[in-house]
């Protein structure tokens, strides 16, 4: 059963590697680095089987952690939005001062 949980939890963060490397879109980005964040909490679920408590406690810090960098990332594409009118990431070179 872990074998299968771990398999699955490699390709959801293959899809978002591949997500992130090929999107240009911010928000694309974003869902992709978050599908990569919960495939890493479905790792620490599935070894938490051999841990005890431990793994699922990892997850649910992991889970906060994702939280913040997603509002994180969502106030900066905002950001570009309001001053380029566009979410395209090649766009945000353009904001460094």
């Amino acid at each position: 059963m872990t074998h299968m949980v771990l398999t699955v939890a490699a390709i959801l963060f293959a899809l978002g590697i591949y997500g992130v490397t090929t999107r240009k879109n911010a928000i694309g980005i974003l869902v992709s680095v978050e599908l990569m964040a919960n495939a890493v909490n479905l790792n620490l679920v599935a070894f938490s089987q051999h841990w005890g408590a431990t793994g699922q406690s990892f997850a649910l810090f992991a889970i906060a952690l994702t939280v913040a960098e997603v509002v994180v990332g969502l106030a900066l594409v905002v950001l570009l939005y309001r001053t380029r009118k566009n979410v395209n990431i090649d766009l945000a070179s353009d904001l460094r001062s």
